[in-house]
């Protein structure tokens, strides 16, 4: 009866799922004690948590399926698939060649997750040693590991490898075509991606959102949103997080206030989650479309709970850009109060402000904390520190604080410090760096220009000139400046003399007219107020 009560007990264990690694731990201890350790279906139960659970060690499942006396295949695909999705890829590589040293062969299961952990790793050399494999092994049509490998090598930026593979393959799905499809938008090749995109006759959430992103990454903001419209018009699919937060970006970089808010309706309406990255992404693009109303409501009504530095960051930086120094700096202090760690953009975001604010003793405490913090201050940030000592007119500390710099002084940093010195009329400081400008971008208008206003301002006129003849020799031309209005959601880009909007004639006649009645005001003025119809 006692033995039988054991075995029952044992049974029981044996079948017991895990919902933590210390309850795994417990159960895996009371198992060696009992000699059951190695029966099923502890063993596949403890490999797929520890492996692939969110809760799990994939470490502690590389030491239990080592010490296994008879690994059985599944486990090493499974501990594989852990590492892929981990913080340490390459780690799945070591596996994959201690598997190979039991003399156990990998299959269609084996091979798509080392691939990601080589696209993940940015390893060229590695993925093409798997290709060659999976070749040698007989499985190089397998749907699976062909799809893989198309997306391996879009990760490469190899679309013609992508591609020879794609039209090789004997027979393809949608995930293939998907695969293709995002190869050549994540190269950047949107003309290819469309082609593709246009030719496929099925179309999921990931096609549209594959095509979406890819005209968002190039800056095609607009055919971005056109796809979109596409999308809602046919409504074979529902848009999802990764959809949404690309249309979202769209909308931000055309500053399209409305449309963004339309997108965020269609959010809401939907019932799609408000999740902590279409937050941010709301929240940055309100910030950037001027509504910081909005932007302060999105985050307002998010849980603190449910908050992370990024959303943190948005909200800071856009109070900032606004303005709003005092407020941004408070709530900087309020993300600390609420236990949440500031990162690299966070201080970012934090000097940003101080440059706005004109805040030179609290910039230089933030630059301090960030090094304290463990953290190694980027370009951007030091950056940041020149604009700030610059804008306050502090030119010669931030020409102190470029030379010393760990790092070579980019574009920008020198670009700040010109401004700096001419608007605080330290010329001869200006001019100095107006020739290390034009020495370390030599094809940008903007630096030549810079340095012919520092000569005018100075009236070296002749200099002044020399900067233009330069340019010329060098065949560099000034980029014209350029408008934008949005109309009835469609938004209109005007640059001066430009003659190739469909609507020029009737643009440029009531510009005439208009010229014409700020005449007439003039006119009006100067006859001492007397009414000029007679």
């Amino acid at each position: 009866m006692l033995k039988s009560s054991s075995s029952l007990v044992a049974k029981s264990i044996l079948r017991h799922q895990c919902k933590s690694m210390s309850e795994l731990y417990k159960i895996h201890t009371l198992l060696i004690t009992l000699g059951l350790s190695e029966e099923e279906p502890f063993v596949s139960q403890t490999l797929s948590f520890s492996a692939l659970s969110s809760s799990g060690d994939v470490d502690y499942a590389y030491k239990f399926l080592s010490k296994l006396s008879d690994p059985p295949n599944y486990g090493w695909n499974f501990v594989i698939r852990g590492f892929s999705n981990s913080r340490n890829p390459e780690k799945s590589i070591s596996v994959y060649i201690q598997m190979l040293r039991f003399g156990l062969l990998p299959d269609h299961m084996t091979y798509p997750f080392l691939m990601k952990s080589s696209s993940r790793l940015s390893n060229r050399k590695l993925g093409g040693s798997l290709h060659c494999s999976v070749v040698k092994s007989g499985l190089e049509w397998d749907l699976f590991i062909c799809n893989t490998l198309i997306h391996m090598y879009g990760s490469f930026r190899d679309q013609a490898s992508a591609r020879k593979l794609f039209d090789e393959m004997p027979h393809k799905n949608l995930v293939t075509w998907n695969s293709i499809l995002d190869a050549y938008a994540k190269s950047g090749d949107v003309v290819s991606a469309r082609l593709v995109f246009d030719e496929m006759s099925e179309r999921d959430v990931v096609t549209w959102s594959s095509m979406i992103d890819g005209y968002v990454k190039r800056g095609e903001y607009n055919k971005a949103l056109e796809i979109f419209d596409q999308m809602m018009r046919m409504g074979s699919s529902k848009a999802n997080e990764v959809t949404m937060v690309s249309v979202i970006c769209a909308c931000a970089h055309l500053g399209a206030l409305n449309r963004g808010k339309t997108v965020h309706r269609y959010i809401l309406d939907v019932h799609l989650p408000l999740t902590v990255i279409l937050q941010t992404s709301l929240i940055d693009m309100y910030a950037k479309c001027g509504s910081i109303g909005d932007a302060w409501s999105v985050f307002y009504r998010a849980s603190v709970k449910e908050t992370d530095a990024l959303m943190w960051n948005a909200i800071i930086g856009g109070l900032a850009s606004h303005g709003f120094i005092r407020e941004s700096l408070q709530l900087f202090h309020k993300m600390r109060e609420s236990k949440i760690d500031p990162d690299e953009i966070t201080f970012l975001c934090l000097l940003a402000a101080c440059s706005h604010g004109g805040l030179v003793k609290e910039a230089w405490h933030f630059f301090k904390s960030l090094k304290e913090s463990g953290a190694e201050p980027k370009s951007e940030h030091y950056a940041c520190m020149v604009d700030v000592l610059s804008r306050a007119g502090l030119v010669k500390d931030a020409h102190d604080f470029i030379s010393e710099m760990p790092i070579k002084p980019t574009g920008s940093m020198l670009g700040a410090l010109l401004n700096g010195c001419i608007n605080h009329g330290n010329l001869e400081l200006a001019e100095t760096v107006g020739k290390k400008l034009i020495e370390l971008q030599p094809h940008n208008d903007g630096r030549y220009v810079g340095l012919a206003n520092v000569y005018a301002i100075n009236k070296q006129f002749r200099a002044a000139r020399s900067m233009r003849e330069a340019m010329e020799k060098k065949g560099v031309k000034k980029i014209a400046g350029h408008s934008i209005l949005d109309l009835d959601g469609t938004r209109h880009r005007f640059i001066a003399h430009d003659k190739t909007h469909f609507h020029s004639d009737k643009i440029y006649a009531v510009l005439q007219l208009t010229g014409a009645w700020m005449n007439l005001d003039v006119d009006y003025d100067d006859q001492d107020n007397h009414c000029f119809c007679s």
